[in-house]
């Protein structure tokens, strides 16, 4: 596939993405870009929830996974459903009933302003670092096939998607992101769908040869066993659970959109509709990983080293032109929805949670859109320069270590609004940023050493879990007076 082709092909994307945000944008205001006039219909909301839950590392390390781990990701999807069903039941509702613009209004009110700042830090930091990484793979991944051949530096790559990423959210914000990632989530499907539909049009597969394929690979297998390992079942499904619980249910990037719902029943629709479509969609992963290595397999084609190039390398130069711009619209698709509302929602929070935006009367809606605009194109501005520092650092290692240290930083939200919820005891607030960053280093030591402490027992997901459980137990010895009734 040309370079030419494939910029052609995100030109197009683009210029889509650009009218929907002219279209939804139009007299919008702040109520528009935190909430979306609390008018967003659910079942759209639902949808562009698929995009914003797989971002392009899903897209491409899923499939490439397949090799090593098999189908074992299925079990922490699995586990994903149950956690959604105590955001739905237990988040909510709390939500709804405080009328949040910001989630983490509650600590505020639960503790007081530094528990906020603190649940509003570990978000920031989460989210800045995982966008900008989950970038900068799908935008090295571009750069290879495309910009590199016309000598376009890296740098103007990424300054240049920033900028229409910036462009179609700057006015619109959720308003607009519900409707983009609705027609993002639809090409993220059909990238997966069509690659599938490829790959058995190359082998001549019907509809039975392929399921037979799939069911009969040697990387099919879903359920493990071995209690020591970090894939036994029980340990991935109730970590999956958790995942959910704090990188959906605690996490503003994904409740900003769901608070958009006119009502908390039709948010409630939104989630339980998602959960069982995100089933399928993860089924559809995994299946197309297990036909990628069927068809490398099949073609004599050489496994690569990093299992993350075998989609791509798949895709752009074995399977034809119909195949690679799938694969492109696909992976824009997937990770420019994670991206773009990633910025609205740090914007979001740093205005509520450390400006105070809301607890500011005196402030004209000019004055906060002006406010909110500076913010905006400063996580705009931090964005680049983190991706860049990953692209001057030049080590996977790096990236590796980014999404790791989301694992370590949600389980501080984890304890603390467990403990707001479980508990009826105030809390010393002024201590509790230092709960919060004693959990995570604890856990690490206890990741570090787990081995060589529990009998060759090594941690997987359940560490959240743990840092979460560690918080808690931080924050009851900070405890002071129950709340008086």
């Amino acid at each position: 596939m040309s370079p030419a082709l494939i910029l052609l092909c995100i030109a197009g994307y683009f210029g889509f993405l650009l009218s929907i945000a002219w279209f939804t944008s139009r007299n919008a205001n702040n109520a528009s870009y935190f909430l979306g006039n609390k008018a967003s219909p659910w079942i759209a909301v639902a949808f562009g929830l698929i995009g914003d839950s797989l971002s392009g590392v899903t897209f491409i390390s899923v499939p490439g996974q397949v090799g090593a781990a098999q189908f074992a990701y299925l079990q922490i999807v699995f586990g994903y459903v149950l956690g959604y069903v105590v955001i739905a039941q237990v988040l909510l509702p709390l939500y709804y009933r405080m009328n949040l613009t910001s989630i983490y209004s509650y600590l505020r009110e639960r503790f007081g302003p530094a528990s906020q700042k603190s649940g509003s830090f570990f978000f920031l930091l989460s989210r800045t670092t995982g966008a900008a990484a989950r970038l900068y793979l799908a935008a090295n991944v571009l750069q290879f096939f495309v910009f590199d051949r016309w000598n376009i530096p890296f740098s103007l790559t990424v300054s240049a998607i920033i900028l229409l990423i910036l462009v179609y959210t700057l006015k619109g914000g959720i308003k607009t992101l519900v409707w983009t990632d609705t027609f993002q989530s639809t090409f993220l499907l059909l990238g997966v769908v069509l690659s599938i539909t490829a790959i058995a049009r190359d082998l001549d597969f019907g509809i039975g040869a392929l399921i037979g394929a799939i069911a009969q690979s040697d990387h099919a297998q879903v359920f493990f066993w071995d209690w020591r390992k970090p894939n036994y079942f029980w340990k991935q499904f109730f970590s999956g659970a958790f995942i959910a619980i704090v990188m959906t249910g605690l996490d503003q990037n994904m409740m900003q959109k769901n608070l958009s719902c006119r009502s908390l029943r039709d948010a409630q629709k939104n989630i339980y509709w998602f959960s069982a479509v995100l089933v399928f969609i993860n089924l559809l992963f995994v299946s197309l990983g297990a036909l990628l290595y069927h068809y490398a397999k099949a073609k004599g084609i050489e496994i690569p080293k990093l299992t993350d190039q075998l989609f791509p390398m798949l895709a752009l130069q074995h399977l034809g032109t119909f195949a690679a711009v799938v694969f492109v619209i696909g992976l824009t698709a997937a990770a420019f929805s994670s991206a773009d509302s990633v910025l609205t929602t740090l914007t979001t929070s740093f205005c509520i949670d450390f400006l105070g935006i809301d607890q500011k009367p005196s402030l004209t809606e000019q004055q906060k859109t002006k406010l909110r605009h500076k913010v905006h194109f400063g996580f705009a501005l931090l964005l680049l320069l983190v991706i860049l520092g990953f692209k001057a650092l030049n080590q996977d290692a790096v990236i590796n270590a980014v999404f790791k240290l989301a694992s370590y930083t949600y389980g501080p939200l984890l304890g603390l609004f467990a403990f707001g919820l479980f508990w009826k005891r105030q809390v010393n607030d002024r201590f509790v940023p230092v709960v919060c960053l004693a959990s995570p280093v604890i856990c690490y030591v206890l990741n570090e050493k787990s081995a060589e402490w529990m009998a060759g027992y090594r941690f997987g997901f359940e560490l959240l879990i743990l840092n979460g459980l560690l918080t808690v137990g931080g924050l009851w010895l900070i405890r002071k007076r129950p709340i008086s009734n």
